[in-house]
């Protein structure tokens, strides 16, 4: 497989920020990012990117991630997952932006933007109407699900909320933020036990959520201590 085209065209983009600056989130990196998805196109197929992710060189690794993460459709979405557990921190961070990136496009350029229209409106009640009417329209769309139960959660719909990340999980198994998602309504409804099994299930789809290993923590020691019931 050409590695060294990749790499070069990876080198040649500014240093990436950290936190989430896919998908024209970053202004300044966007021209950069677009040139660089570009010329990844032309020489690079969805498939051949995706064995790059398990390539020696952490190089190509990150710019096969990075690749996947702008133009990636889920049919990556397993092998992108695989790399939240990598060994170099900057490829399991841009895994994770990668993977939000595949699931907010699973259905479709405008089924996203629908949806990130949507998670923008002040109102609560808004929102949930059109995630209701998108989850209508389309059923199999996961994210749509998982931001309906974000909603719920907001609301204090806890149950409703778990049963929305039970669908989002359903649909997408390596949803690491439904499973997180869940573990946090059961928190709510007091159920420490159920909740450190979802906590738990997050952590090992994504090893590099740090506030889920904390809550992991917190909880294991109360029930040691004695201090939850259930």
């Amino acid at each position: 497989m050409r590695i060294a085209l990749l790499v070069e065209l990876f080198q040649q983009l500014p240093a990436l920020p950290d936190g989430d600056f896919l998908d024209g989130r970053s202004l300044e990196l966007q021209p950069h990012l677009e040139r660089f998805q570009t010329k990844v196109a032309e020489a690079y197929s969805e498939g051949t990117l995706q064995r790059l992710l398990t390539s020696e060189s952490v190089q190509a690794r990150r710019a096969a991630i990075l690749a996947l993460g702008l133009h990636g459709t889920m049919l990556s979405n397993a092998a992108v997952a695989a790399c939240l557990a990598d060994s170099e921190p900057q490829v399991s961070r841009l895994a994770a932006d990668a993977l939000w990136n595949i699931w907010y496009r699973a259905e479709g350029e405008t089924n996203k933007r629908e949806l990130q229209r949507l998670t923008q409106l002040k109102s609560a009640q808004k929102t949930l109407r059109g995630l209701d009417n998108l989850i209508e329209r389309v059923p199999g769309f996961a994210e749509a699900h998982n931001q309906r139960a974000i909603m719920h959660f907001h609301l204090g719909e806890f149950q409703k909320a778990i049963s929305d990340c039970e669908k989002t999980l359903k649909l997408n198994p390596y949803h690491f933020g439904a499973q997180a998602g869940m573990a946090h309504c059961l928190v709510k409804l007091r159920k420490p036990r159920a909740a450190l099994r979802a906590y738990r299930k997050a952590l090992k789809i994504n090893p590099e959520l740090d506030d889920i290993a904390e809550a992991i923590r917190a909880l294991e020691e109360s029930l040691d201590d004695g201090g939850i019931n259930q």
